[in-house]
């Protein structure tokens, strides 16, 4: 399998960008999470990922979606990222998610992505804005990977997504990507309507011929202001989807990312162990993206994204309160314990909608990724290395 997705990589992938991933994303991710390792040492936290949502606004109306999309358009103005990810670089940081929003909405990024050739960028995007010209862009800078959404069949996408002919247009973004050499991925949020079409082996081949390069699956969560119950993964279901990532990574020549669970198949999350936390569109520091609350906001001038970060008192509670009672989603198995740190931090609502209390008083408990007792290890020997090496609990659970 190694062999054969080697061979893909280095024959469909323009070689230059090929050089970029292996060197700004591999290399230097290695580096910082090592780094991030030293200062947990100390009992300094700063993430050796960030994932910034650069604008609220999108083209699409997704269910489940927890993002303002509809309300008054906010970006955060290209000085402000730049001052953002070049203080992160200061500490060794190399990658950044990049999402919305859409955010290929957001007028000036390419132009970020162009200021920054040292670091690697990773677009949560539906596709459906990457035009030919826009390919062209990614490909001249070199360091940007597109992790296209895509939730099932065009009927499912639809309905899914909140438009018409959905799928044709986020495949025409894939296909432009595609021609212009880039690495491509798909991500799919996987819930009653799509596991049976998109959690099987001729999905996974489909994708490959249409020159995918890595898939992403999560699992739905019932979140924000119109959760969808419905449409919730049993822990049943959960476990498919475990078994089948694991199992796909040692038979077909793509990658598989799930970043919730470590190289036993113990459940984690990133937020708790401390890998990654969220800025919102307003600019808002945020333990996660589906937890939408701060007590920080990166236009404080006073201080850098890595003092804000490091010096939470906020964040800080709910990495440790989060790992104390769960391995896996606090936001599922346990809204009453966000209300609890919400107020005694005395949080602000990071919503424009400013009802984002209100939603988690409104849920109830119910399964997230952690399952113990049923815990999948990974069996392909890379995987295993990769995630015991660099991205496992860092003692968060201990």
């Amino acid at each position: 399998m190694i062999f054969s997705f080697a061979k893909r990589m280095l024959t469909e992938v323009d070689s230059r960008l090929l050089w970029k991933f292996a060197y700004n994303f591999g290399l230097k991710g290695a580096v910082s999470v090592e780094r991030y390792k030293s200062r947990l040492k100390r009992d300094i936290h700063f993430p050796p990922f960030l994932f910034i949502s650069v604008i609220n606004s999108c083209n699409l109306r997704c269910q489940g979606c927890w993002v303002d999309v509809a309300a008054k358009q906010s970006i955060i103005e290209a000085e402000t990222l730049n001052r953002t990810i070049k203080d992160a670089k200061k500490h060794g940081n190399s990658y950044f998610g990049i999402l919305g929003g859409e955010p290929f909405m957001h007028p000036d990024l390419l132009d970020v992505f162009d200021a920054h050739k040292d670091c690697y960028f990773q677009v949560f995007t539906n596709g459906q804005l990457i035009t030919p010209e826009v390919a062209k862009r990614l490909n001249r800078a070199g360091n940007v990977t597109p992790l296209i959404s895509i939730e099932g069949n065009r009927a499912v996408s639809d309905a899914r997504r909140g438009r018409s002919d959905v799928l044709a247009k986020t495949l025409a973004g894939v296909e432009n990507c595609r021609k212009e050499g880039i690495i491509i991925g798909v991500a799919s949020s996987i819930c009653q309507t799509n596991i049976d079409d998109l959690v099987n082996e001729n999905w996974l081949k489909t994708l490959i011929d249409m020159g995918v390069h890595y898939a992403w699956f999560h699992t739905y969560r019932p979140v924000g202001p119109n959760p969808n119950f419905d449409l919730a993964l049993t822990p049943d279901q959960v476990l498919k989807v475990r078994r089948f990532g694991v199992q796909m990574r040692a038979k077909l020549p793509i990658a598989i990312v799930d970043p919730y669970w470590d190289h036993n198949g113990q459940a984690l999350c990133p937020m708790a162990t401390g890998v990654s936390h969220h800025i919102g569109p307003w600019g808002d520091v945020e333990p996660c993206p589906i937890i939408q609350f701060a007590t920080e906001n990166i236009h404080d001038d006073k201080r850098g994204v890595y003092e804000l970060l490091t010096q939470s008192a906020f964040l800080k509670d709910f990495r440790e309160e989060s790992a104390k009672v769960t391995r896996g989603c606090i936001v599922l198995e346990k809204p009453a314990l966000i209300k609890e740190l919400v107020i005694k931090h005395a949080a602000r609502d990071t919503t424009a909608r400013q009802t984002a209390m209100r939603e988690i008083e409104a849920m109830t408990p119910r399964n997230s990724q952690s399952n113990p007792g049923n815990e999948i290890p990974e069996e392909h020997w890379a995987y295993r290395f990769a995630k015991r090496r660099w991205f496992f609990g860092f003692n968060a659970y201990s």
